[in-house]
């Protein structure tokens, strides 16, 4: 009686042993690892020049409190998760080179930030964001921004301190006009403004003396204006779906557009869908050359 009891129970603990490990083999490492009571030191990432960490895609609505011990990750990754609020307890990481906190929910970010002094590449894009605390601008080292698929129709003032920022990506906000700190930034190589509310450019846009690519599609503007042409460095202009009507003679200036461009990842002039006046379209559709000596005679006739 006694065996056929055994043998019953033992039957019975199978078919649960078999669920628990079914079950057991959804868990991602890092849930593993905490189930299990290991180190979470265990899971970070060493590569040649950073010590990186990732909790992508996890569902996340708060940041796991032991996280903010691991103070040797360089590279954070929490991006893609359901983050609402980014605790002060991140100005405790303060050797991270790379956070990236795209495509949460974020509504602010913390003043704690600028503790991390290290930062070079902060990645807030696809969050709720409706300002950016100027506290920001105390990390002097970063050089990759972007804020773009937010809520945002202006940058604190003191961005102007942001003297080593090389590429700033604002597209997909609110913003009326490209704020007046932006033009302060002279390192500057990459801008993009696609996607807001803009009905002009500011004359200020040729402080920016080392842009290689400035986008600002899908927005309102109505004129070209002429003091792009005088940042010869551009590589990659795009004005694509505005309301252009006239461009201006001195445009051959810049000699680095290589063609019109008509895919968006290509150099080039991208000036499509707008309502250019005759014999724009034609020349447009001729090519970059074409368009360039037209413009230039016309300037000296």
């Amino acid at each position: 009686m006694g065996t056929r009891q055994s043998r019953a129970s033992s039957k019975d603990r199978g078919p649960k042993r078999m669920l628990l490990l079914g079950r057991r083999q959804k868990f991602s490492s890092w849930d593993d690892t905490l189930l299990s009571g290991k180190d979470p030191r265990s899971l970070l990432k060493r590569g040649m020049r950073h010590i990186s960490f990732s909790l992508v895609t996890k569902g996340m609505t708060d940041i796991p409190d032991f996280l903010w011990g691991l103070s040797e990750v360089q590279k954070l990754n929490l991006s893609h998760n359901q983050l609402r609020v980014l605790p002060p307890e991140v100005g405790k990481l303060t050797r991270i080179v790379v956070l990236n906190l795209c495509g949460n929910r974020l509504k602010s970010l913390p003043r704690e930030l600028s503790i991390l002094q290290s930062l070079k590449v902060l990645f807030v894009n696809m969050n709720c964001l409706t300002e950016v605390p100027a506290e920001l601008s105390l990390c002097r080292n970063l050089e990759v921004l972007s804020l773009s698929h937010n809520c945002l129709s202006q940058l604190p003032a003191s961005f102007t301190d942001l003297s080593r920022l090389q590429k700033l990506n604002l597209s997909d906000n609110y913003f009326v006009h490209i704020p007046i700190c932006v033009f302060s930034l002279k390192e500057l190589h990459f801008l993009h403004v696609g996607s807001n509310r803009l009905e002009n450019i500011a004359e200020s846009i040729q402080c920016l003396a080392g842009l290689q690519i400035f986008i600002a599609e899908s927005n309102n503007i109505h004129s070209f204006p002429r003091s792009l042409c005088l940042i010869p460095s551009l590589e990659l202009l795009n004005l694509n779906n505005n309301d252009i009507q006239t461009l201006p003679d001195e445009l051959y200036l810049l000699g680095r557009l290589a063609r019109i461009a008509w895919n968006p990842m290509d150099k080039g002039l991208h000036i499509s869908h707008n309502p250019l006046s005759k014999p724009l379209p034609e020349l447009v559709e001729g090519g970059l050359e074409m368009l360039f000596s037209y413009l230039k005679e016309k300037k000296h006739n």
